[in-house]
């Protein structure tokens, strides 16, 4: 669906992520998982705290494609799993608790450093955010409440799964 969109607007997928490529690499390096249960809690706090990204810069672009974008970003139950499997884990060693929280803690700042990062290096994404010439966008005070949500929402999730945030 989302190939489908860029194509219809004249842009080629490969192209228009190209410039998101260093960003999200850069997340990788500096997450890698330890173990299972560090891989389990990067894929749904990960996962989750993109789509809230994605979420929050979906208001400001024009009603398809924020159609489009809530509708690819529906939850298909995966993150169930993560939750279930992480809470007997902690049900059985309480001790990991402490250590997937701080985790949990290290994957939220990084995401939204490179989610900085991308909004500063993309002139096109800064432009959806701030607006530009003739379009509304967010002021900086609003800026500041998209990334104050993000972090409740990450809040939210860890809470889920039993960690503190």
């Amino acid at each position: 669906m989302l190939t489908e969109r860029l194509q219809s607007l004249g842009v080629e997928p490969e192209t228009a992520m190209e410039p998101f490529v260093p960003a999200v690499d850069a997340f990788h390096e500096r997450t890698s998982a330890s173990d299972w249960l560090e891989g389990l809690v990067k894929a749904y706090v990960g996962e989750g705290i993109a789509q809230d990204f994605y979420r929050e810069i979906s208001r400001y672009v024009d009603e398809d494609t924020r159609s489009l974008v809530v509708s690819v970003l529906e939850d298909t139950g995966q993150a169930e799993f993560a939750v279930m499997v992480v809470r007997e884990a902690i049900a059985q060693d309480p001790r990991l608790a402490g250590r997937l929280a701080l985790w949990g803690r290290r994957l939220v700042g990084e995401a939204i450093t490179q989610a900085q990062r991308v909004g500063v290096e993309r002139d096109a994404l800064a432009s959806i955010l701030v607006g530009a010439p003739g379009r509304a966008g967010a002021d900086l005070a609003e800026l500041g409440r998209m990334f104050a949500r993000l972090t409740d929402e990450h809040s939210r999730r860890m809470s889920s799964l039993g960690l503190s945030a």
